[in-house]
């Protein structure tokens, strides 16, 4: 069966990503816990809307697959969804900060070196073995993000961060096969909105009285939350995970690209050197993949 579909879509997922800071710049105004806290509670709307009206039946099929389970995988599919909805929250939160008050080039790099992170944490954490190859990626990618401390110190710091938070949402979402990927999603959304509610309830409900500011969370919840992660599921019906994976570079490639000839952010020499490091790793890393077709 052709797959040339879902590769597309897989891509134009990742393609969407790439440009988000051009949603999130304009709003850098508002604090970014606000920016999360509307774009969560627009995005739970739109997805709950999306799942009454297209995806009830996958929803209804993953509450009685759920009721099903005996009690110690309940307790295990709730932990492990609302720990992915705490972590998806926390990266989400940095990478709005980093944009809005750091820069477009540090949330650029923290997703080139979260593939190769994810994969070093799985190692370690969950004894996954890595080949010569992988092993030999990790160690040029360790060497660019030293030439990328060297270069901006400060800067590496945040990148690390973003990037681990993304990494172990990824690796505790390893083990979550008790749900649907749609339904899990929707489960995830609604812990970091329950959990975002506190914080104003402490600190007051702000409203920002701009309307351009909710027409941007409205293009922010449509086009680089619900859309991409549906798109992403999708492609997954379609293609091996492997060649999604893959794609994931295309976001902070075209980040990257935006950094540099939309938003003008300075690069210098080591910075330069550093990305085309990450980029050999990346390359090498995925060696495989580039000299083997995609069954």
């Amino acid at each position: 069966m052709k797959t040339y579909k879902y590769h597309l879509v897989a891509f134009l997922a990742f393609m969407l990503w790439g440009f988000f800071s051009l949603a999130l710049k304009p709003i850098a105004y508002v604090p970014s816990f606000d920016v999360l806290f509307f774009r969560i509670l627009f995005s739970v709307f739109l997805i709950t809307l999306f799942a009454i009206i297209a995806k009830k039946e996958t929803v209804l099929q993953s509450i009685k697959n759920y009721k099903a389970l005996n009690p110690g995988d309940k307790r295990k599919a709730l932990v492990l969804n609302i720990t992915g909805g705490i972590l998806l929250g926390l990266n989400w939160f940095l990478f709005i900060y980093v944009v809005n008050h750091v820069n477009v080039k540090t949330a650029s790099y923290a997703y080139l070196i979260c593939p190769i992170l994810t994969s070093l944490l799985s190692y370690v954490i969950l004894k996954e073995r890595l080949n010569n190859w992988q092993k030999i990626a990790i160690g040029v990618c360790t060497i660019g993000s030293v030439l990328f401390y060297i270069s901006s110190p400060n800067h590496l710091l945040f990148a690390i961060i973003v990037a681990l938070s993304y990494a172990l949402y990824l690796i505790s979402q390893k083990k979550n096969t008790y749900f649907d990927k749609f339904f899990s999603l929707i489960i995830q959304l609604y812990v970091i909105f329950i959990l975002a509610i506190p914080y104003y309830m402490y600190h007051g409900f702000y409203f920002p009285t701009n309307f351009e500011f909710y027409l941007y969370i409205l293009c922010i919840a449509v086009f680089f939350t619900v859309v991409p992660l549906y798109m992403n599921l999708y492609a997954l019906q379609g293609i091996g995970a492997s060649s999604v994976g893959i794609m994931l570079y295309v976001n902070p490639l075209i980040t990257f690209c935006v950094a540099l000839f939309y938003f003008n952010e300075p690069i210098n020499i080591l910075q330069i050197t550093s990305y085309f490091l990450i980029l050999v790793s990346i390359f090498i890393f995925n060696i495989k993949f580039f000299t083997k077709n995609d069954q």
